[in-house]
């Protein structure tokens, strides 16, 4: 794919066009009371009047004022209009389906969808109303919907732009990888999961705390501290942290199988870093902390991965004391076998919540609980979302049983966002989540490199001229990994094939990449500033509807993305537009078209860099504009 981007930039944006579609006659719109605001829009072919500002808001208005003609008795109307894309486009751009109104008012949904169509007629913004069965189908006025959307993208409005601040604040727990232990495949996941999460509710609007929640304290880490103490050797760690830690924690696991003691050598490690002294176990959790930290750097600054805040386990070591009063004072504490647990039965969870051990030391829930509390009190957030993988679903069920259990408010906001696994093939053919202790753990750089490598070597033989080649080959390879991954839904486990993950044909970032390199061509080869949106023809991009309409999804699409945390919906829409706009071109001449129409699809080939750019941006991916 790679190839053929390079080899046909200058080709694709240069092929003969079809003459433009002569729209329908125009047919005098009815304007209804509450439509004054929309009454300056002109009736004129060009459309050059004060645009509208939301079409669907205007569909809203003409079906409240059909329903409001039905008398209905009481009732939330504006809450059962919901428009949404049909899912046969020929019936038309959006429809709305009547199954609430018609229970409401008492009628077959079929025959109210008709009724409603009936009452709604041509105006300057709708075409038609047409009903089929249950749902009423709008198709809007090509020209009208040209304005709107364009005007929209080129002057950033939302959606296509930011949204105004909103009171939406929200807590994202991402990445989160234990310190001592190598950034592999297997982190990546949760982190460009979250990475893209943060920046889709940024772009909603909302207040957005991305936190790095390390696996810093523990007895995962104090397994690693063990090994070190037994078998390290500090100028060697030096020399490589994360591999020779990764070396060091293998052995640990060896040793461990044949020797139990060493497990209760880590506790007693771990008992000791609690005890809030200044002894060896501190000294050595500060030396493997601050080397993972700077080693981390690596793989997100790769990633184009930032946090508001890197608060790990170890940040709670002072506030568990007052976590575990409050879980106390709420009466929900109980003693088993020397333990503090918490009983969730009445929840439908047979295992208790362990929030102390019988040793007096705490558990990955205690520092949960208190990081909840904490982030309640300093944040005030709406959600907090956790992105940690799938096989963690009894211990966030857990947690949020806790705090439903004490009353606690918070608990409303806590939501798991689980996701599958990564797999590797093991040496038996068999698929199988990737483990560190097992050996078999890719490291994420060394992944991101091989990638690299193959774009660049493309990029030589096929484009050796390319402006700042190792910079695109870095763009391409990492972005390659990152969209295959995000490309998926969140829940589905993914396999790590190497053919699979670096093919650059397909639904894959390379592809919508390009389409955004190829308008950037475009753009260079006419060497004019892009027309003002409210100076072209809206007429002359009839023949660009299925472009137009595939923009109109994007704010849905941000939507959906962010109210269920699967950025997979995203990722869908940029190959959506990616596969539009380059079917457009194909047929359609841009750069030596005649100056009217050509400065009409410059605004559109301008919308679609900018709608596809924005889109890319939500995901963590940059858009090049050279390939």
């Amino acid at each position: 794919m790679v190839a053929t981007i390079i080899t046909h930039v200058a080709a694709m944006s240069s092929r003969a066009a079809n003459p433009p579609v002569t729209p329908p006659l125009w047919r005098q719109g009815r304007i209804t009371s509450g439509y004054w605001a929309l009454a300056t829009l002109s009736c004129s072919p060009n459309y050059r009047a004060k645009p509208v500002t939301d079409l669907q808001r205007h569909l809203r208005e003409r079906l409240l004022d059909a329903i409001a003609e039905l008398e209905l008795p009481a009732a939330d109307i504006a809450g059962m209009i919901r428009l949404d894309p049909p899912k046969n486009r020929d019936h038309g751009d959006v429809a709305f389906g009547a199954f609430q109104v018609a229970k409401l008012a008492k009628q077959p949904p079929p025959k109210l969808a008709a009724d409603l169509a009936g009452k709604i007629e041509a105006d300057d913004i709708i075409e038609s109303a047409v009903a089929t069965g249950p749902f009423v189908n709008f198709k809007f006025r090509r020209a009208a919907m040209a304005r709107e959307v364009l005007t929209a993208i080129q002057t950033d409005r939302a959606p296509y732009g930011k949204a105004d601040a909103t009171d939406q604040v929200v807590c994202i727990d991402f990445s989160s990888p234990n310190i001592a232990k190598p950034f592999h495949i297997g982190h990546m996941r949760s982190t460009v999961l979250g990475n893209a999460l943060c920046r889709i509710h940024r772009h909603l609007g909302a207040k957005v705390h991305g936190i790095n929640h390390l696996g810093d304290w523990g007895m995962p880490f104090a397994k690693m501290m063990t090994a070190y103490m037994r078998f390290g050797d500090e100028a060697e760690l030096h020399k490589s942290p994360m591999r020779y830690m990764f070396e060091l924690y293998k052995r640990y696991g060896k040793e461990a199988e044949a020797n139990p003691e060493l497990d209760r050598e880590a506790a007693d490690h771990f008992k000791a870093l609690e005890s809030g002294e200044d002894n060896d176990e501190r000294r050595m959790w500060q030396l493997l902390r601050d080397e993972s930290l700077e080693a981390f750097q690596g793989p997100y600054s790769r990633l184009g991965v930032t946090f508001d805040h890197i608060t790990g386990e170890s940040f709670f070591e002072d506030k568990m004391a007052a976590a575990m009063k409050r879980v106390e004072r709420a009466g929900v504490l109980e003693e088993s076998d020397g333990a503090d647990v918490v009983w969730l039965k009445d929840q439908g969870i047979k295992q208790p919540c362990l929030l102390r051990k019988s040793d007096g030391t705490t558990l990955y829930h205690t520092r949960d609980l208190a990081a909840a509390f904490y982030r309640e009190d300093t944040f005030h957030p709406t959600r907090i979302l956790y992105i940690v993988g799938g096989e963690q679903k009894l211990h966030f069920a857990q947690l949020k049983g806790v705090l439903i259990k004490m009353k606690e408010p918070i608990a409303e906001a806590v939501e798991h966002v689980p996701f599958g696994l990564v797999l590797s093939k093991g040496p038996d053919g068999k698929w199988e989540k990737f483990a560190s202790r097992s050996g078999n753990a890719v490291f994420l750089d060394e992944i991101l490199d091989e990638a690299v490598a193959k774009v660049r070597t493309v990029i030589a033989e096929k484009n050796p001229d390319l402006e700042d080649p190792d910079a695109v080959a870095e763009h391409v390879g990492v972005s390659a990994i990152v969209f295959n991954d995000l490309k998926n839904g969140r829940i589905k486990d993914v396999k790590f094939d190497w053919d699979a993950m670096l093919t650059f044909e397909g639904e894959t970032g390379p592809y919508v990449q390009y389409a955004c390199a190829r308008l950037s061509s475009i753009l260079r080869k006419v060497d004019m500033p892009v027309p003002a949106v409210d100076s072209i023809d809206f007429e002359l991009l009839a023949d660009a509807d299925r472009v137009l309409l595939t923009m109109m999804d994007f704010a849905a699409a941000v939507k959906r993305a962010a109210d269920q945390s699967e950025p997979s919906v995203v990722t869908s829409f940029t190959i959506a537009l990616a596969g539009e706009i380059h079917s457009y071109l194909a047929d359609h001449y841009v750069v030596s078209a005649e100056p009217s129409v050509r400065d009409a699809r410059l605004v559109l080939v301008d919308a679609a860099r900018r709608l596809l750019t924005t889109g890319l941006d939500l995901l963590g991916i940059q858009a090049p504009e050279r390939m």
